[in-house]
C-alpha cells in the first residue's frame, strides 16, 4: 500500500490564515502569541500554515488572547476557499499579506481612527481611484 503525501485541509489553512491576520492586526509576534498560549512559536507557525490542526480548546484560547470570538476563525457558514486574485492567492491570504506590511498596518490603524462614515467612504473611493490610475500607468 503506497502512502499519499499529506496535504493540509483547506479549512485548517483558512483558520490558520485568520489566526495570522488577527495576530498581525494586533501587531503581535508569533512568539508573543505562543508565550500567551504556553506553546512554541514554531507551533504557532504550523497553525498559521494549516500544517497542524488547531484543537477546539486551543482555538478557544487563541480567540481569547486575540480578542475575537471563536466564530471569527470560520467566517461564513459556507466558506468559499476559492482564490479570486490574479496571483492565485485567496482573499484571506491577500488581506493577511497586506496587513503584515508596515503600510498595511499604518493604513488600517489610521482608517479605524476616522469616526465619520462619510469620510471613510471618501477614503475608500480615493484609494479605489488611485488603484485604477495605477493600473492604467502599468
Amino acid at each position: 500500500m503506497t502512502e499519499r503525501p499529506k496535504h493540509p485541509n483547506q479549512i485548517d489553512v483558512e483558520v490558520g490564515q485568520r489566526i495570522r491576520l488577527q495576530r498581525n492586526v494586533r501587531e503581535m509576534s508569533q512568539t508573543t502569541l505562543a508565550d500567551a498560549l504556553g506553546i512554541t512559536f514554531q507551533q504557532v507557525q504550523k497553525y498559521e500554515k494549516g500544517t497542524n490542526r488547531v484543537g477546539a480548546s486551543r482555538l478557544s484560547h487563541i480567540a481569547q488572547v486575540l480578542g475575537v470570538p471563536v466564530s471569527f476563525f470560520f467566517g461564513d457558514p459556507q466558506p468559499s476557499f476559492s482564490t479570486n486574485s490574479a496571483d492565485g492567492v485567496g482573499p484571506i491570504e491577500d488581506l493577511s499579506q497586506f496587513l503584515s506590511t508596515s503600510e498595511g498596518r499604518d493604513l488600517n490603524q489610521a482608517f479605524t481612527q476616522i469616526s465619520s462614515p462619510a469620510i471613510k467612504k471618501k477614503v475608500v473611493n480615493l484609494v479605489k481611484a488611485l488603484a485604477a490610475v495605477s493600473d492604467i500607468e502599468k
